[in-house]
């Protein structure tokens, strides 16, 4: 049996044991004092503990208690024939040298020896020491580094962040979780167990309903275009400031500072600006959509608390495209149908359908057979005959003229509005970042944000001026029929007729398809990894310089937060950009490229 007396408790009010220490803050090297004084009598075993911020091993206890000691080995014994004497003292000096900078404490034990059962331990602890740096001498190695300059935050980071988690919920790997739940549980197995599964039911339900198709014997084919509408209404007109799917780590690594969800919260809360709804009310919506519903302030806003259906037939602005846009850019769909994803699932139908191929000579889809008694057949069957239903190549491509000034590279076709200046103003962005980030990267000096912050306004304001027609709906369409064709490409059937590299790792099981299609057809020896990453990463940039309000920014540090928050995807896409095209990003010439410099003056108007 074993009798722990602490000194300071009531069992121990006469204070046979105490330990000081001397002095109580010191500088690292130096000597402490210990000085245990005690009432007892008897043989004891001596134990010494030390504690800090850094856990010391039982050698270095040893060699930071070495010095002037009354203690020989681990035993003491305190006795005397002289009754004036009561109070025995143990002496014991600690080097700090061993010690980290911080506070430490020193705790004596004292374990009474004898032949009794009973184990009695006294114990005692002295005041904190605090170690502190020793200041530098003449002589001493000083270690020196350079941090960057601490820049203050800014609101519009919140934007970023729900940007990135927005557009990373629509992803093919969170895309095919949700089908594999509809396709293998079932509508009832749908979320189960997760929070708000049940509106998800029934919106599949619902979207089931609307999108029935006029042919029969495609229930399946009806199944995944369903689910997957409802996979994007569910992650791309959710709640904005929802910051709960958050990754906190790799957020407070970008924006360098620890942030918490209800910091993000309150950061995006206080960016978003309020703006009449025409009713006496107010809506918070991003500043650039403040500024847009500012200049249709005659226009009332529906559809705020009611029904979708119901503000479809008023006149008005909608109040779910004001308060949530949906985060979509179709450049996404741009550069997944540059990579060859349309071209193999148009191969794979035309093939389906038994039709030859175009040029004479082997076909290279000649082992297509795909049986009946699995889903894909039944899904290609759907496909063939809702062809009517689905965007062209034509009008896909005129929108990206529209939009991007890009083009899928067939026959010249004259449209009405081309935004040809974007590309040269978005690839000088980037090439203004990589130059920020070398600058950046450089301790001795700050980075000025000026020159990106320009591009930034140029290519916001270009990306603006084609938000309008087809802007509002076409992107959601092509993202639709881009996952449904990603995810028929990813089916295990593809294997039996499309050849694939076992030892390459794709990232997602659509793009060993694609690349088998390329090799078979001799379309292309390209990866279509770059074209993934040009497409996710284009979309998260333009969609941060679309819906920030930077035409309204003169802070350059603004712009240098949003460059340091965006390096990973500023230097993936210029890495894919190059892997794809053999070209770099260059800073447009000096020389003006709006024509103004080579323009005539105008006539001199006379009526």
């Amino acid at each position: 049996m074993t009798e722990v007396v602490r000194m300071g408790s009531r069992e121990a009010d006469t204070r046979e044991l105490e330990l000081t220490a001397q002095p109580t803050q010191i500088t690292t090297g130096g000597i402490v004092l210990l000085v245990a004084t005690t009432t007892l009598q008897g043989a004891f075993d001596v134990t010494w503990r030390i504690e800090g911020p850094v856990v010391l091993s039982p050698r270095e206890t040893a060699i930071a208690l070495l010095g002037a000691t009354t203690v020989t080995g681990n035993r003491v014994t305190f006795e005397t024939d002289d009754p004036d004497v009561t109070d025995f003292q143990i002496r014991a000096t600690l080097d700090t040298s061993q010690l980290a900078v911080g506070s430490w404490t020193v705790s004596i034990t004292l374990t009474r020896v004898g032949i009794s059962e009973r184990t009695t331990t006294y114990t005692d602890t002295a005041d904190p020491i605090r170690v502190v740096q020793a200041p530098f001498a003449s002589g001493d190695d000083v270690s020196v580094s350079l941090r960057r300059a601490a820049v203050a935050p800014t609101a519009d980071q919140a934007l970023w962040v729900a940007i990135r988690t927005s557009t990373n919920a629509l992803g093919f790997d969170n895309y095919i979780r949700f089908m594999d739940r509809v396709w293998c549980d079932g509508r009832n197995g749908l979320g189960r167990g997760r929070k708000g599964s049940r509106d998800t039911r029934e919106e599949l339900r619902r979207t089931d309903r609307r999108t029935a198709l006029p042919f029969p014997n495609v229930d399946r084919y009806r199944l995944l275009k369903a689910a997957t509408e409802v996979f994007i209404m569910i992650n791309c007109r959710t709640d904005h400031g929802d910051f709960r799917r958050v990754d906190l780590d790799e957020e407070s690594a970008r924006l360098n500072r620890d942030v918490r969800r209800g910091d993000l919260e309150a950061q995006y809360r206080r960016y978003l600006v309020e703006t009449p709804d025409g009713r006496g009310g107010e809506l918070d919506v991003l500043p650039y959509l403040g500024l847009v519903r500012r200049k249709l302030g005659d226009v009332p806003v529906v559809g705020s608390g009611t029904d979708d259906d119901d503000a479809a037939v008023c006149y008005g602005i909608l109040a779910e495209k004001l308060t949530n846009p949906c985060f979509l850019e179709l450049i996404h769909s741009y550069w997944l149908e540059r990579s060859g994803l349309v071209q193999t699932i148009n191969a794979i139908n035309w093939r389906f359908q038994n039709r030859a191929p175009v040029y004479p000579g082997r076909d290279p889809l000649a082992g297509l057979d795909v049986d009946p008694l699995r889903p894909l057949n039944n899904i290609l069957w759907g496909w063939a005959q809702d062809e009517q239903h689905r965007l062209t190549e034509v009008r896909r491509d005129n929108e990206y003229q529209h939009l991007y000034g890009l083009s899928l590279g067939g026959p010249d076709r004259r449209v009405a509005d081309a935004r040809s200046r974007f590309m040269g103003a978005f690839h000088s962005l980037l090439a203004e970042c990589m130059e920020f980030y070398d600058r950046d990267d450089n301790t001795v000096v700050i980075a000025n944000g000026f020159d990106v912050l320009n591009g930034l306004k140029e290519t916001h304001l270009l990306l603006t001026q084609g938000a309008h027609n087809q802007y509002g709906d076409l992107p959601w369409t092509a993202r639709h029929e881009m996952l449904m064709s990603q995810w028929i490409l990813s089916r295990p059937e593809m294997r039996d007729f499309l050849p694939s590299r076992v030892m390459v790792d794709s990232p997602e099981a659509w793009i060993d398809a694609v690349e088998g299609m390329n090799r078979l057809q001799g379309w292309s020896d390209i990866s279509v990894l770059h074209f993934r990453d040009l497409a996710a990463y284009g979309e998260q940039l333009l969609l941060s310089i679309r819906f920030g309000a930077w035409t309204s920014v003169s802070d350059p540090d603004q712009a240098a937060n949003w460059a340091r928050y965006f390096r990973r995807e500023v230097q993936q896409y210029c890495h894919a950009y190059r892997a794809v095209t053999g070209r770099g990003m260059n800073r447009r010439p000096e020389t003006s490229s709006n024509g103004y410099a080579r323009r005539r003056p105008y006539p001199t108007y006379r009526g």
